[in-house]
């Protein structure tokens, strides 16, 4: 095998990378990828294996962290105290991560080709003298990893799926118990009574309206530094990056959008990747109607068979179908210095989720 890293990911065919990625998920896809190369806050890179023959076999984007504005994806904030990786392996966005491994590898080469993966992301933290971690890694994503790291692997988030059987809403609604089913079909119809007009279109045709609504969203929960400038423009390079694949269902009372849902048909999954409302010109349910309802009817017309829901909120998900399983961080071993690599003991070992 052959291990390289290359600095940006138009060096990798489109086809070739999703070849990988599409089973991932949207936040390791390569038109996702391409567009977070925009963003001023990190250095990227990719780190990549191949076989003799030239065939990807493994991947993985790399971050050197100059700024981090999410504190989830701060090491201080979720890491143990004397860990500061400044290198994100995998994605940077979405709380949801795993190395790329090419489909059909049997066990044994996909292990190989995950060990030549970590020694060309540990070499490219070592150049840059830090370490590196996989941050909200997938349970079987963490399961297949932790065997070529020095610590357990460490429990984040939980992280919500909602499938989708069948071919339409009431598909869905149907595999619900039957308390749930009264209850969405109750929220269903009293939103459909506040009578708002419900728009599906690109976020380039409203991300400035969906950039107020952000804005008020993030400051609400304490991120006092995404302010209006900063959310419309972060949804406004989101919209150049991703185009038509950027879908918003809003609510409008007249002119005024009073919520949104920012969502990606990617694979075979509809992925949430943010609601926002206008806390002042509330309307019965509208939040659960953004959340999951709206998002669903057009996961449906899609054809895909499951909704990210993503974290928290993790009960209210649960009671809507969600499946729910574990998100988790790996940490590389400390930087080499004078005692040399950390040497992985006994008190190392934990518990791992199963692959």
């Amino acid at each position: 095998m052959i291990t390289s890293v290359i600095e940006s990911i138009h060096e990798v065919p489109a086809a070739e990378w999703e070849h990988l990625a599409r089973p991932a998920g949207l936040y390791l896809s390569h038109r996702w990828l391409a567009g977070e190369e925009e963003d001023p806050t990190a250095i990227r890179a990719y780190a990549l294996v191949r076989d003799l023959d030239g065939a990807l076999l493994a991947a993985a984007p790399l971050h050197l962290v100059r700024e981090e504005p999410n504190d989830s994806y701060r090491p201080e904030t979720v890491l143990p105290e004397h860990l500061r990786p400044r290198v994100i392996a995998g994605a940077r966005r979405g709380y949801h991560n795993a190395p790329l491994t090419a489909p059909g590898l049997d066990p044994a080469r996909r292990d190989a080709c995950l060990a030549a993966l970590r020694d060309a992301v540990r070499r490219f933290a070592d150049h840059h003298g830090t370490t590196h971690w996989w941050p909200y890694l997938t349970a079987t994503a963490a399961a297949r990893l932790a065997p070529l790291y020095p610590r357990p692997a460490l429990h984040l988030e939980d992280d919500a799926l909602i499938p989708l059987p069948g071919r339409s809403i009431e598909d869905y609604i149907s595999s619900l118990p039957s308390q749930r089913r009264v209850g969405v079909r109750r929220e269903r119809r009293r939103f459909a009574a506040a009578g708002l007009d419900v728009r599906r279109q690109q976020l380039s045709d409203c991300f400035e309206d969906a950039g107020v609504l952000l804005a008020g969203h993030q400051q609400g929960h304490g991120h006092d530094r995404d302010g209006i400038d900063a959310m419309t423009g972060l949804l406004k390079r989101q919209a150049a990056a991703m185009g038509s694949e950027a879908r918003v269902v809003a609510a409008y009372d007249g002119h005024r959008m009073t919520g949104f849902c920012l969502y990606y048909h990617y694979g075979s999954t509809t992925w949430i990747r943010a609601v926002a409302l206008d806390r002042d010109h509330p309307a019965p349910h509208l939040y659960f109607n953004l959340m999951y309802y709206l998002p669903i009817e057009d996961a449906y017309a899609r054809g895909t068979s499951a909704l990210h829901a993503g974290m928290t909120t993790v009960e209210a998900k649960r009671r809507r179908g969600a499946e729910v399983s574990g998100l988790y961080a790996l940490v590389d071993r400390d930087p080499a210095g004078p005692g040399g690599p950390r040497v992985r003991t006994a008190r190392d070992r934990g518990p791992l989720p199963s692959a």
